[in-house]
């Protein structure tokens, strides 16, 4: 890795298909090699599929990173990881999958490109990443919407069950 290990990513982990717990714990130790030091890990949640059906509810957490790589950097190592884990992409929108990593935020870097957009342009409608969010940076600042994700959660119109996986 290079550079100062001062920029803070934070990633969403999520898959329903597979050991889905350890397959989390798994990408957690892939991201804590190749990404930086994880700072913060929120509990493990479990929900419905967002966007389209399956029978597989999604295990998912959120992860605050400390990282010396750049964010397009961050995003190639992110998929990197996604297809060390087992992700096949398709271009059919969502769909079950073994993993998928979000870049929800860097710092209070704004990018909007075809290839990336930082904060993550779906985080403040979905409750699966906003509950993990608010468990372990409930003040951390959408540079966009300019309020909380707290602020977020209290406002988002998601009715999908995001409740602790107990395991």
């Amino acid at each position: 890795m290079n550079g100062d290990n001062n920029h803070r990513a934070l990633l969403l982990l999520g898959g329903n298909l597979g050991d889905r717990l350890n397959l989390l714990k798994e990408t957690s130790g892939l991201i804590q090699k190749k990404i930086g030091r994880i700072e913060q890990s929120s509990s493990v949640y479990e929900t419905e599929p967002w966007g389209f059906e399956h029978e597989n509810p999604f295990l998912n957490k959120v992860l605050l990173v400390n990282t010396g790589l750049a964010p397009f950097s961050l995003l190639d190592i992110m998929l990197e990881i996604e297809a060390q884990m087992g992700r096949k992409r398709s271009k059919s929108g969502y769909e079950a999958r073994v993993m998928d990593i979000d870049l929800l935020f860097y710092n209070n870097t704004v990018i909007h490109t075809q290839r990336l957009s930082i904060p993550h342009p779906y985080l403040h409608k979905r409750r699966f990443t906003l509950v993990p969010l608010v468990e372990i940076v409930p003040e951390w600042f959408h540079p966009v919407l300019n309020k909380t994700v707290k602020e977020l959660l209290a406002e988002c119109d998601d009715e999908l069950d995001v409740k602790r996986y107990a395991g």
